[in-house]
């Protein structure tokens, strides 16, 4: 691009988020990745040739320090992060349960407190919700309102944020690299996910990180979420 754009990808160390980091250098822009674990975002930023900051979804000093760093400006946030607890009502743990919310809503709202300064007006915000926001069962309490709550940040901080952009991508079951830790139980997970979807096949990485590149670029949309699930939300068989 002629004039190169600058985009923080918090969560970008690992899984997705890295897979966006990746793409975003192979398309001309200047990557910041963003991580707790610093280490891991400084290894792979200079494998890309981009720049590490720490930031913590949990902790907002961390993103206050980072923004500090960025104050001269960035053109596009993303944010990939989670933490999962997956369990029925009976077994919730609070302290789990505000852990997941913080991942998903919270430390996104205060990212955006502390970067709403830095980020240029024709700049964009991608935040991750995800398909149990929409498909309810058993053990998906907590994902699946977070998720949900994630469609509902991102038509707020739009309003909010105008003219900067900002959608939310709700993904479906991908092979990103973060079901790795599920051993041989990965096949499974996604043959199951497969068979649920409209398309028959469950997601790659390059699904997502497509629709988050051209969100990026996309100036006429604004508090919108994309489903990226092989249309999972209208099998009913």
């Amino acid at each position: 691009m002629a004039n190169m754009e600058r985009i923080l990808v918090i969560g970008g160390a690992r899984a997705l988020g890295a897979a966006v980091a990746r793409r975003a250098v192979q398309d001309g822009y200047d990557v910041v990745i963003g991580a707790r674990d610093l280490a891991a975002a400084e290894a792979l930023a200079v494998e890309l040739g981009a720049t590490a900051v720490r930031i913590d979804l949990q902790d907002e000093t961390t993103m206050a320090a980072a923004a500090a760093l960025l104050a001269d400006g960035i053109d596009h946030l993303v944010m990939t992060g989670s933490a999962p607890h997956d369990v029925r009502a009976v077994e919730l743990e609070h302290d789990k349960l505000v852990t997941a919310f913080t991942a998903k809503v919270i430390g996104p709202m205060l990212v955006a407190k502390h970067f709403a300064p830095v980020l240029r007006p024709t700049g964009s915000i991608v935040v991750f919700s995800g398909v149990v926001g929409w498909r309810p069962g058993p053990g998906s309490l907590v994902k699946g309102v977070t998720n949900g709550a994630v469609e509902y940040l991102a038509r707020h901080l739009a309003a909010d944020l105008a003219p900067v952009r900002v959608n939310a991508i709700s993904p479906g079951v991908i092979d990103s690299g973060a079901w790795d830790r599920l051993g041989d139980g990965k096949a499974g997970l996604l043959s199951k996910s497969a068979a649920g979807t409209l398309v028959g096949r469950s997601g790659e990485s390059d699904d997502i990180v497509d629709a988050v590149m051209w969100l990026l670029r996309a100036g006429f949309i604004s508090g919108e979420t994309v489903h990226l699930e092989g249309g999972a939300r209208h099998k009913t068989a």
